[in-house]
């Protein structure tokens, strides 16, 4: 039996990059054109981000992200990318997790308005997640058909929960709803590093910026 250090990243992905972006492929063939509606539940949410001012935007903003955190941990974790990673159950459970934090935390209200390079950073993760994210496939070759949408998959939702979770307006919130959206940077970071995916770090890259932005003071 070889030696544990002899092993790498690679030896433990469970499929192959042609397997794990065909994926994508028939996901969003199944749900079209249900990437609309989630573009314009992303729109709601950033233009509630932008407007602030109140508690309202705030549990308005935070249903609607953990909606789209139980339809990605449904419909893509638990039915489509179980079928090619066992550990993609766990993932699904820790997205679950999420929408039921963000519910709690909007209902609970509040935003961040002391710090504005905070406010402008969360507002640029969202956008970046929401307009900019799902064009990078297609930009470095990948089909169109392959884009992974907000609200639809994982790597953009999960970077769009960054930018909100940075306005919470006490710092034991804030990490809070940073917590699993971190991971996932990570998890898919070194998942697409491993299948040699040219856009492996932007996620990683992402989460070190929310962790710089959520340690700044006002």
């Amino acid at each position: 039996m070889s030696e544990w250090w002899t092993y790498s990243l690679s030896d433990f992905l469970l499929f192959s990059p042609r397997t794990y972006y065909r994926l994508f492929d028939l996901y969003n063939a199944d749900l079209w054109p249900a990437h609309v509606l989630a573009l314009a539940i992303g729109l709601a949410i950033l233009a509630l981000m932008v407007r602030g001012g109140d508690d309202r935007w705030s549990r308005v903003a935070g249903g609607l992200l953990g909606a789209c955190c139980l339809w990605v941990a449904w419909a893509f974790l638990f039915n489509r990318y179980a079928t090619i990673n066992w550990s993609a159950t766990w993932f699904g459970g820790l997205f679950v997790v999420q929408a039921v934090l963000l519910a709690l935390a909007g209902a609970a209200g509040g935003v961040e308005s002391g710090s504005r390079l905070r406010r402008l950073g969360a507002v640029a993760l969202f956008t970046f997640a929401l307009l900019i994210q799902p064009l990078i496939g297609p930009l470095m070759g990948r089909p169109w058909t392959q884009a992974e949408v907000f609200g639809m998959a994982p790597d953009p939702t999960a970077l769009g929960t960054l930018g909100f979770a940075l306005l919470a307006p006490t710092p034991r919130r804030r990490w809070l709803l940073l917590i699993i959206p971190l991971l996932w940077c990570a998890i898919s970071g070194a998942t697409l590093w491993t299948m040699g995916a040219p856009d492996a770090l932007i996620l990683p890259a992402a989460g070190l910026l929310a962790l710089v932005l959520a340690a700044s003071r006002r």
